[in-house]
C-alpha cells in the first residue's frame, strides 16, 4: 500500500501561503486553439512572491505563422492573487469557469525563430497594443494536485532540486477575443490549463516533453516524458475520452528536428488499461524560449523551452494543441532525446 496520496480541493485554484523557500512559485497555465481559423494561444502567470516579482507570458500564434510575443518579470508584494504586468486570471467557478484577460503590448515577430537572441529580437521587431479576453470552461475532470503522506504531512522536498510540490491539470474550452493592433479575431475552441505551486528552479529537471492535443470535444490527449536526471525518468498523460480521463501506463514520443534542434514532427503512443493510442504531430508555429540562472558557484545555467502550436492527427482526425520541449542547454545542445 502506498505511503501517499494525492489532494486537491476547490480552495486549491486560489492562491496558497507561500512557504519560506525562496523559490516558491504558484503559477496558472492556459492553452487554446481555433479548429477553424488555425490560430491560438498560452498564457501564463508566476507568482515569485519571495523574490517580489511574477513572471507573466503571453504568447500567441497568428492564423498566417506570425508569432505576437510578450514577457515580463512585473514587481508583487504578495501572492494574494494572479494580476500582474497587464495579465489578470480569475476563478468564477473552482474547476469549471476561469477567465483570462491581458491588456499590454505584444511583439510580432514575422520570423519567430529571431527569438533565440531575445534582445536583438526585440530590438528588431514591432510592439503593438494587444487585449486578450477569453473564457475558459472546463470539459474533463481535474488531474493531478499536492502528493501528501497518509497522515495529511506535506513531503520533504530540496528547494534546489524541486519544479513544484502539487500540479494539476484539465481539459478545456475557451471562448474570446484578441485584438494586435488594428487586427482582431474572435477564437473558440478547445484546450488545457494547469496549475502548480511549491518550490521551483526550470533547472531542476533535465529535459521534458509535454504535448497537450484536443482533437475534438470528445477526444483529447496529454503526454508527459520528464527526465530528472541520475536515471530518473517519469512517463504517463491522459487519454480524455468523452468526458472521462484514461490514465496512461506507458508512452512514447518520436521526435524529428530541424537543423536548430526544435521539433518539427512527432509520434506519440500511449497505452491504458483498455488500449493503445497513436497520434502524429506537424509544428505550424514555434518560438524557442529561454531561462537563465547563475547557480552558486557562479556559472550560468540555461534552460531552452522550444513552444510549438502543433496540428495533431489521430484516427483521420485532426486536432490542435502544444508540443512542449525543456531542454538544459549544455555545450550548446539541448539534453533530450
Amino acid at each position: 500500500m502506498s505511503e501517499f496520496t494525492v489532494k486537491l480541493e476547490p480552495e486549491d485554484e486560489f492562491n496558497h501561503t507561500p512557504d519560506s523557500s525562496s523559490n516558491y512559485n504558484e503559477s496558472m497555465y492556459f492553452n487554446v486553439f481555433d479548429h477553424n481559423s488555425k490560430m491560438g494561444g498560452w498564457f501564463r502567470l508566476g507568482n515569485r512572491p519571495n523574490e517580489g516579482y511574477a513572471e507573466m507570458t503571453c504568447c500567441l500564434y497568428l492564423p498566417d505563422g506570425r508569432i505576437g510575443f510578450m514577457f515580463g518579470r512585473p514587481r508583487i508584494e504578495n501572492n494574494d492573487e494572479f494580476n500582474a504586468g497587464g495579465m489578470v486570471f480569475k476563478v468564477i467557478e473552482p474547476f469549471k469557469r476561469l477567465s483570462i484577460s491581458y491588456t499590454g503590448k505584444i511583439l510580432i515577430l514575422d520570423e519567430p525563430k529571431q527569438m533565440m537572441d531575445p534582445g536583438q529580437a526585440f530590438k528588431s521587431n514591432p510592439s503593438f497594443d494587444c487585449q486578450v479576453k477569453i473564457d475558459i470552461k472546463g470539459i474533463s475532470p481535474m488531474f493531478g494536485g499536492e502528493t501528501v503522506k497518509k497522515d495529511g504531512a506535506p513531503l520533504d522536498i530540496d528547494p534546489e532540486k524541486s519544479f513544484s510540490k502539487a500540479h494539476y491539470e484539465q481539459h478545456t474550452f475557451g471562448k474570446g477575443s484578441i485584438k494586435v493592433g488594428k487586427e482582431k479575431w474572435k477564437i473558440e475552441g478547445y484546450g488545457l490549463r494547469d496549475k502548480s505551486w511549491g518550490p521551483r528552479y526550470w533547472q531542476a529537471i533535465e529535459w521534458y516533453r509535454w504535448l497537450t492535443i484536443n482533437i475534438s470535444k470528445e477526444i483529447g490527449f496529454m503526454f508527459s516524458i520528464v527526465h530528472q536526471g541520475e536515471g530518473k525518468e517519469r512517463k504517463g498523460g491522459l487519454v480524455l475520452k468523452n468526458g472521462v480521463y484514461e490514465i496512461m501506463k506507458d508512452c512514447s514520443i518520436e521526435s524529428e528536428y530541424d537543423g536548430d534542434f526544435c521539433q518539427k514532427h512527432l509520434k506519440a503512443w500511449a497505452k491504458t488499461d483498455t488500449e493503445e493510442y497513436e497520434v502524429e504531430g506537424r509544428v505550424l508555429s514555434l518560438i524557442p524560449l529561454r531561462n537563465k540562472r547563475e547557480n552558486p558557484k557562479g556559472e550560468i545555467l540555461t534552460t531552452r523551452i522550444t513552444e510549438g502550436m502543433t496540428e495533431y492527427k489521430y484516427k483521420g482526425q485532426t486536432g490542435y494543441g502544444m508540443s512542449e520541449y525543456l531542454d538544459q542547454i549544455v555545450n550548446g545542445k539541448p539534453l533530450g532525446p
